[in-house]
């Protein structure tokens, strides 16, 4: 320096500086530090700043007046500074020669000013609105130049006049402008031309916030201001960043998965022959050994690299961060040290102890904020993760194989979605620790080392031995984890079954069995989660216990190893400080592994989901193009298969399919979505009027939609459930019709309508004069009347095509399929037909219209007549008729013009499913007290006393260190040394067993609470009406039992947990600085205010967004699991890109709640933290200024608390903020725990006698019902009555009201008026199961529960195996079943999907045989099976139920056209009752339907 600066001027002259009152730095440090410090910060940091603009470009600025003043200003420095140097050029000129630093510094500056010029301007040309670099450097500039400015004003002072006027002039100058700069830096710059701002409604204020704004999160401040005022609603959140939205980020990783994918499979190839070495072309049996076995094992194609690819960078950044607040972390324990070792020193000059506190204040400050950068960068790329790998395992869902599908159930795969997304989420936050906990660690055990010197040793010894502890508590909470997620996975499939066939177990009285296995499984689960407790009671007392023990041994050695070794306040606080930043990287290192550990198996299983096989959809059965092909054959001979292959479900095993042309598909069981009717048919095509209507009165809709509240724009129910199984499957049929394609697949469509309806449809839409004329269609039946009217049949027998060829071709064969209909005459339907032929010769053309014209215009023509004309419609042979095609072309439009008019009349209709509401405002203090109820009010109080005991046990020790300390000025040290380390462990150990006691009571107390919230739950879903279960969609049932039975399990106890632990340690702060410096009470009132007012509006604003969170969350999954089911029909329809973006819109949804929900935890932390950093400064502050009257073991005490504070304070809130918002789902439980209940299951003192209903007797009188309050009767009025033994077929249109009837025996639906008697008994009277298992009914749907077979005919186990067997044996199922090597074990799969919809009916058939009572109703069971089973059933129930009341709602009437009396159903009356043959003799609606299915003259 002597060299810059001259002999004259010396770059350091301590008394000057350190020891005086008033400091000085010399004017070579001045202008040699002071000044290139900026300088070299700017140079330092430009090209990586370069670099990265040149990466980044946002579009250009205009140039603004904030723009040209920096710039001006800019070149005004620029001009300033080289003043300085012309000036001393001139002096040289003079004589007057200054050393070579008055050259050098102006040069230097000068020249950064012309860069931060260019930057200025670069920056607007490449879009950035506010620049963090040049902020940095104007504020380092002023910092550095606040020195020179006193000091120059100090020389003039001091002197009479001043000697260097040019510098001091240009110096005022510089500082005023420099100032000036990092002012308006504050400011910002208008967006980039051309940038989404201005088309976005609601931008994020994010993208263009300034540098400080950004830092410190002040953006986010109008958000919590609304948040504050009234509770959030979805339309006040910003839009999602696009660089945050699905439709940047999940292409981004798909890229990088398909690279990953193509370089894999490039790999694992085999090497082609004939490549190898030798001359002579033979491999040596050594190489041939190493080939295969490179050959075995090709690499898979690594998801985590993909990941790493795709999100890496960015989350570098933070890294970065991070990197620097470590380093930062270290800088207050040393500043410790110099505090008190000042607060020792009598003389010292009281500027050291500000100078001291304000940096202690700074350099935590800075840590705050980046730190929370680091923070938002880690959330931010965990938020990115969860968005791309929910729409990687969404795309992929669409297009897997079912052997893919079957291999994981649609639980599971929403699961990868719900749970291992989540886990990479939360993995994100903590990775950075993986090499920043040793870095901590190793900094902190250096610095230690210095303090201490060896006994760091012993302390560091124990952390060793705690290491192994915790990672033996962490492995075994992992294994308990797992097993409870499987007792946990259980119970949800479970209850997903129970909600799903909840209508069954009702039916059969079923729910006691199912509730007892949901409580055993329930019973294991909280077994898991009490060893769960006791562990981490363990682990809590080993990590609060550790940093004491840590103390407690290296302070024992220190003072026993050496005489000489005196334990004072500087040793021991700076220790103490040290040792808590320890704590943190210590207890995080576990934690990280472990959730590393989990990470990997979900990163395992979503990378074995992403590698499924996937469909190619190339399919060539040889259907000629344009004819109509039936395939035929018994139940489970694989017709449905035939289909599934056609559309390239199926796996094959060899040969090839192909379909040329678009393909529309009908599956067996309708899928229908959560949306309006007119949404399911129109399925994404666009609306049309003209052919919609015609595609609903081809699919004989138009009357159901004057049933439905809404007409088509009612609003159709999860799966379909507001819909009867025959409008299901004619929704279905129309969205096909709509769709048109060139190839039509229909999966036996017409088996749940009625007959006579079917008859319409084949007509209107299947047959050869149908709609779909001229489409290559293939048909999957039952109904044998309409073989003749087809191209082509295919009989199947057990998965083998037997025969093929026309009706007469097959017929003339004589093969299993003459046989087939030889069982079933059909010699009349065919004579009819003929008749009808000739007939329509007589009939002129015009005839034929007018009577058209009459049928549409006169709704009074009889039935026949119309019926008349459509058959003449139908069996016109030739396709060459055109007459009969125009009228059915005339019959539609006229149709049309009636119906548009009514449409526009239709009332707003109340919507089936309510939305699901979010909670607002304040969580009431009601549920916290529900959940201290649950846990019991006694033993919540005697927690909160063991907290408290534990926090005075704590001060208590703290404070005997402090004393001890003070030994050391009073040189007593030696004497007491034993009585001091053993009071300072009693007080360590009794605070380690009381947070053991307290930490395990807690846990045990809110184990109690969720079983008894969880039984409550369940109990009361067992006893809800079926109504609920109509209008709730079943996620959000399911969502209680999930989502919030899991928070009450597991993330309630820990926050519980945190709270209490976080309240007392901040209260034991604030203690024990009041206690030393008594005068800091006056703070703590005006910081406490800040305190509460920030955590108001944060909490608000939080409770809210994650309460919008967790509403917008259950729409992702329940369209996924939507998609999921029916992914074979969004296939064949090509609607994949609109389901993937609609999913992507429900994730960005999610997303644009759960941003905000970070930021606002960042936006808290900085300004909590900040409260925490004015708690330092002020401990530090008033431990100076009582310096005389303080002992350094005080001051020691009273700092150390205070660095400890900051975490605490923002932990509480946040630990506020989470009981609140977690606390909502005792709120939510409760909420459906406390629905209106049915009526009780067994009345005492109406209990029927056991064998009642002896004859079976039923009556009726005067009985109306509706399906809800406020709804139209659906029965009115009804009085018959019904003799034992007696067989009733109910008949009647779709919506007549024929299922009603049957859910009123069950009392499923409650009676509007009127009453129902059973053999003398008012059935309204008893308890329900006494009514209902003394019913049997074979429903409309058969559902099975996964388990057993056995399981599935007799849950309580009350029938011998015997009695089983017979049962199968008298349903069909035997030969099935014994073929089975499971037998009656035979595992059902969800749903009983491995059996086909005939075999579930059987089964359900088994379960009416094993009850046996004297009333039994069969609801369209015979739909969905062929001819042949259908009449073995039939016998069955004849020979079986011969002496019993049976109820049929028959479809096909053939079925009860022997039966004792019909009844005939027309809008919820009685239209004709009375004995088949007397209905068809009196010609009224059974005749007309009699007529229709061909079964009377």
């Amino acid at each position: 320096m002597e060299r810059l600066c001259g002999p004259k001027l010396p770059f350091w002259v301590a008394n000057q500086t350190l020891h005086t009152d008033s400091p000085d730095l010399p004017e070579c440090f001045q202008l040699s530090v002071l000044s290139w410090l900026p300088c070299v910060y700017l140079w330092l940091a430009c090209p990586p700043y370069l670099f990265y603009l040149q990466r980044n470009n946002k579009g250009y600025i205009m140039m603004s007046i904030l723009n040209r003043v920096k710039t001006v200003f800019g070149l005004v420095l620029w001009i300033v500074c080289w003043t300085d140097l012309f000036g001393t050029f001139h002096e040289l000129q003079q004589g007057d020669s200054k050393p070579p630093i008055y050259f050098v510094t102006p040069l230097v500056v000068g020249m950064t000013m012309l860069l931060a010029l260019f930057l200025i301007q670069f920056e607007r040309l490449r879009g950035v609105q506010s620049s963090g670099i040049l902020f940095i450097f104007w504020f380092l500039s002023v910092l550095c130049a606040i020195v020179p400015f006193r000091s120059k004003i100090l020389q003039a002072k001091y002197q009479s006049e001043i000697s260097d006027k040019l510098r001091f002039t240009t110096f005022y100058f510089y500082f005023s402008l420099i100032v000036a700069e990092l002012i308006l830096s504050c400011f910002n710059e208008k967006p980039p031309l051309f940038s989404n701002i201005d088309t976005d409604p609601n931008p994020c204020p994010q993208s263009t916030a300034g540098f400080l704004s950004t830092m410190t999160f002040w953006w986010f401040t109008s958000m919590a201001i609304k948040g504050y005022k009234n509770p959030l609603e979805a339309k006040d959140l910003w839009s999602l960043n696009k660089r945050d939205s699905s439709e940047v980020v999940v292409p981004k990783l798909l890229r990088e998965w398909e690279v990953e994918q193509s370089t894999q499979a490039h790999f694992s190839k085999p090497t082609p022959a004939g490549e190898s070495n030798h001359v002579g072309g033979e491999s040596s049996p050594e190489e041939v050994e190493v080939l295969l076995s490179k050959q075995k094992d090709p690499k898979k194609p690594s998801f985590l690299r993909s990941l790493i690819k795709a999100f890496g960078p960015y989350f570098l950044i933070g890294s970065a961060f991070k990197l620097l607040q470590d380093l930062i972390t270290f800088v207050n324990p040393q500043l410790l040290k110099l505090l008190i070792s000042f607060t020792k020193q009598k003389g010292a000059p009281t500027w050291w102890g500000y100078a001291l506190a304000f940096l202690m204040f700074f350099a935590a400050f800075l840590q705050t904020l980046i730190l929370h950068q680091h923070f938002q960068y880690c959330f931010v790329t965990g938020m990115r993760l969860r968005t791309s790998i929910i729409g990687a395992i969404y795309r992929k869902s669409l297009i897997i194989t079912n052997a893919a599908k079957r291999t994981s159930t649609v639980g599971e795969i929403v699961n990868l979605m719900s749970v291992d997304a989540q886990r990479f989420m939360d993995l994100t936050t903590f990775l950075n620790m993986l090499w920043s906990a040793p870095l901590q660690i190793i900094l902190a055990l250096y610095f230690l080392w210095q303090n201490l010197g060896p006994s760091v040793l012993a302390g560091v010894a124990v952390m060793i031995l705690l290491i192994p502890l915790n990672a033996a508590i962490a492995v075994r909470t992992r294994a308990y984890q797992v097993e409870q997620m499987q007792y946990k996975d259980a119970r949800i499939k479970l209850m997903n079954e129970i909600l799903n066939g909840i209508k069954v177990l009702k039916l059969y009285a079923w729910e006691s069995s199912f509730k007892e296995k949901v409580l055993e499984i329930r019973q294991k689960e909280l077994n898991v989660l009490r060893k769960t407790a006791y562990l981490g009671a363990l682990s809590t007392m080993a990590w609060t216990s550790a940093p004491f023990l840590v103390a407690l041994t290296t302070f024992a050695v220190y003072v026993t190893v050496d005489k000489n070794n005196i334990l004072d306040a500087e040793k021991a606080f700076v220790s103490l400080s040290l040792f808590n930043i320890l704590r943190f990287p210590l207890n995080m290192l576990p934690q990280v592994i472990s959730s590393i550990v989990q990470a990997s198996v979900s990163l395992k299983r979503i990378q074995d989901f992403l590698s499924h096989d996937e469909l190619d959809p190339d399919i060539n059965l040889m259907v000629p193009q344009g004819s109509l092909l039936a395939v035929v054959g018994h139940v489970g001979c694989g017709k449905s298969s035939l289909v599934s292959a056609l559309l390239g479900e199926m796996e094959k095993m060899e040969g090839d399919i192909s379909i040329q042309g678009s393909v529309a598909y009908v599956p067996q069981q309708a899928w229908i979505q959560n949306a309006t009717l007119r949404d399911n048919i129109l399925f994404g095509k666009a609306y049309n009027e003209h052919k919609y209507r015609c595609c609903l009165d081809a699919c004989a809709l138009t009357q159901d939609l004057e049933v439905l509240p809404g007409g088509d724009l009612t609003e159709i129910g999860e799966k379909g459930i507001n819909l009867s199984g025959g409008q299901r499957q004619r929704v279905s049929l129309a969205r096909a019709l709509y769709n048109e394609a060139d190839v039509y697949l229909l999966d036996d469509p017409l088996s749940a309508v009625d007959a006579h309806v079917a008859k319409h449809i084949f007509d209107q839409v299947i047959g050869p004069e149908g709609a779909l004329q001229g489409k290559t269609r293939i048909l999957v039946t039952h109904g044998i009347s309409f073989l003749p009217q087809v191209d082509n049949i295919v009989v199947m027998v057990e998965g083998r095509v037997s025969e093929m060829g026309s009706y007469q071709e097959l017929l003339k064969q004589n093969g299993a399929f003459a046989e087939f209909l030889r069982n079933y005459s059909l010699e009349d339907i065919i004579e009819e037909d003929e008749a009808l032929i000739d007939e329509e010769e007589n009939f002129p053309d015009d005839a034929l219209s007018n009577h058209t014209d009459m049928v549409d215009n006169e709704p009074v023509v009889n039935e026949a007549k119309r019926q008349f004309i459509r058959q003449i419609s139908i069996i016109s042979g030739d396709l060459e008729n055109p007459k009969s095609r125009s009228v059915r072309k005339r019959l539609c439009s006229e149709r049309k013009h009636a119906e548009s008019d009514s449409e526009k009349k239709l009332p707003k209709v109340e919507k089936l499913i309510q939305a699901e509401t979010a909670e607002t405002g304040r969580v009431k203090s009601k549920v916290f007290w529900e959940y201290v109820k649950a846990v019991g009010p006694l033993l919540s109080l005697f927690i909160c006393f063991l907290y408290g005991c534990q926090s005075a046990a704590s001060i208590g020790a703290n404070v005997w260190l402090s004393q001890w300390t003070n030994d050391a000025a009073q040189n007593v040290t030696q004497e007491n040394v034993s009585m001091r380390v053993g009071v300072y462990a009693a007080l360590g150990m009794a605070q380690g067993l009381l947070v053991m006691v307290s930490s395990f009571t807690l846990a045990m107390g809110n184990i109690g609470a969720a079983r008894k919230l969880h039984y409550a739950l369940l109990d009361n879903k067992f006893h809800t009406p079926q109504s609920f279960f109509d209008t709730t969609p079943i996620g959000r049932v399911i969502n209680r039992f999930s989502k919030d039975i899991y928070v009450i399990d597991e993330a309630l106890p820990s926050t519980v947990l945190m709270f209490l632990g976080t309240f007392f340690s901040s209260l034991s702060t604030m203690i024990v600085i009041v206690a030393s410096t008594p005068i800091f009470a006056v703070v703590i009132a005006p910081l406490a205010f800040i305190y509460i007012f920030v955590q108001r509006f944060y909490v608000a604003t939080s409770r809210q967004l994650k309460r919008l969170e967790s509403v917008s969350r259950s729409p992702i999954y329940s369209h996924f699991s939507e998609t999921v089911t029916g992914s074979s029909v969004i296939r064949a329809y090509c609607r994949h890109d609109a389901f993937v973006l609609m999913s992507d819109m429900k994730v960005d949804e999610n997303q644009k709640s759960y941003y905000p929900g970070i930021v606002s935890n960042r936006w808290l932390g900085v300004r909590i933290e900040f409260i925490g950093n004015c708690i330092v400064l002020f401990a530090a502050l008033f431990a100076v200024i009582g310096k005389d009257k303080l002992n350094p073991g005080l001051v020691g005490l009273s700092v150390s608390y205070a660095l400890l504070v900051t975490m605490s304070l923002n932990w509480m809130v946040r630990m506020t903020s989470d009981l609140e918002s977690n606390i909502v789902a005792v709120e939510r439980v409760k909420e459906y725990s406390e629905t209106k209940t049915e009526a009780p299951w067994e009345v005492e003192d109406k209990k029927p006698s056991p064998d009642w209903p002896s004859q079976g007797n039923v009556e009726f009188s005067d009985y109306s019902v509706r399906y809800r309050e406020g709804l139209e009767l659906v029965l009115k009025n009804l009085t018959l009555s019904v003799k034992g033994g007696e067989k009733i077929g109910i008949v009647g249109r779709t919506g007549a009201g024929k299922s009603s009837m049957t859910l009123c025996l069950f009392r499923l639906l409650e009676a509007a008026g009127g009453e129902i008697t059973i053999d003398g008994v008012k059935i309204s009277e008893i308890g329900l199961h006494d009514l209902r298992s003394k019913l049997t009914i074979i429903p409309q749907e058969p559902v099975l529960f996964s388990g057993s077979l056995r399981m599935n005919l007799d849950p309580f186990e009350r029938y011998s195996d015997g009695e089983v067997w017979k049962a199968l044996e008298l349903s069909h199922l035997n030969k099935f079943v014994s073929n089975q090597p499971a037998k009656l074990e035979l595992e059902c799969s969800e749903g009983g999907e491995n059996l086909s919809v005939g075999q579930r009916q059987l089964v359900c058939l088994a379960r009416a045989l094993l009850r046996k009572t004297r009333i039994l109703i069969l609801d369209e069971a015979t739909a969905a099976i062929d001819l042949e089973t259908d009449d073995l059933i039939q016998s069955t129930i004849r020979t079986q139920f011969e002496d019993c009341t049976v109820f049929t709602i028959a479809h096909r009437l053939n079925t009860i056209m022997d039966y004792t009396r019909v009844l005939v159903l027309d809008k919820g009356q009685i239209a004709e009752f009375d004995t088949p043959t007397n209905l068809l003799f009196r010609r009224g609606i059974f005749y007309g339907m009699a007529k229709d299915a061909g079964l009377a003259q």
